[in-house]
């Protein structure tokens, strides 16, 4: 089994994302360990760029904050490698098709690879042309995540029939952010999903409150949570490591409460 099997083979699960090297690759990686030890199932690592399209300004300036630090990909990498002498929480990149172009296709998959990363979320690649990235991963063994957006009505089950990993179901429409309320009808679009799908499905994009967490978990495998974990990151610094654990033992716990 899969490490990304195994994070969501006791329940549901709860995946927090971080950008990798904000503020600093030293503090990432105590995020890793904390986040891990405070319950998180799967954690996402944003690679910096300087053109996240699918962010919002949250994201964004983490990004900006990772590059002027000078986090590199080859640092995550680095990161990743050390971390997993470690731990073997399931850790996903979460980059753009241009950083991975630049760095070369097989050199970036072997190099996922050799570090022992598990899956790739590439937002700005559409369904139609996965194929531009999917020969290499399979080759070296990296889940290549779909997500399915509420608009993908027809698209859903041929996206969800091929899915690897797991699925991630994006619950509003726009960029990355937090949001006060969440307004599509998510139980309709997991109903479709997982009428198809042979892996996972979590929903990420919005969620910050525990209340959200359990709603969404409720009628999926699990919530992923981006922007409110990158503004604790933002407003702490060096000192983010407590505030984030402690927030993601609560969310943990609102997940997993979904299921009583």
């Amino acid at each position: 089994m899969s490490r990304i099997a195994e994070a969501f083979k006791n329940g549901k699960a709860f995946i927090p994302f971080v950008t990798g090297g904000d503020p600093e690759l030293d503090v990432t990686e105590q995020l890793i360990y904390a986040m891990a030890e405070a319950g998180a199932d799967l954690i996402e690592i944003g690679v910096p760029f300087s053109d996240p399209i699918a962010e919002g300004i949250v994201i964004q300036d983490a990004n900006q904050r990772a590059l002027s630090a000078g986090c590199t990909t080859d640092g995550l990498f680095d990161l990743v490698k050390k971390v997993r002498k470690t731990t073997q929480i399931p850790l996903v990149f979460l980059t753009y098709i241009n950083p991975i172009y630049t760095y070369g296709k097989e050199r970036f998959m072997r190099r996922c690879q050799e570090v022992g990363l598990d899956g790739l979320i590439v937002p700005d690649l559409p369904y139609e042309e996965k194929e531009e990235l999917l020969p290499e991963c399979e080759r070296f063994g990296v889940d290549l995540i779909s997500l399915i957006a509420p608009t993908s009505h027809e698209r859903i089950a041929m996206i969800a029939r091929e899915a690897k990993g797991f699925l991630y179901c994006v619950s509003s429409m726009g960029v990355t952010g937090v949001r006060n309320e969440i307004q599509t009808d998510i139980g309709s679009m997991m109903k479709a999903v997982k009428q198809e799908a042979k892996v996972p499905c979590a929903v990420g994009f919005g969620i910050s409150t525990p209340e959200q967490a359990k709603r969404m978990a409720a009628v999926s495998d699990g919530a992923i949570v981006g922007s409110a974990i990158v503004k604790l990151v933002a407003e702490y610094g060096k000192d983010s490591i407590e505030p984030v654990a402690a927030y993601v033992k609560k969310m943990k716990e609102a997940v997993l409460s979904a299921e009583s």
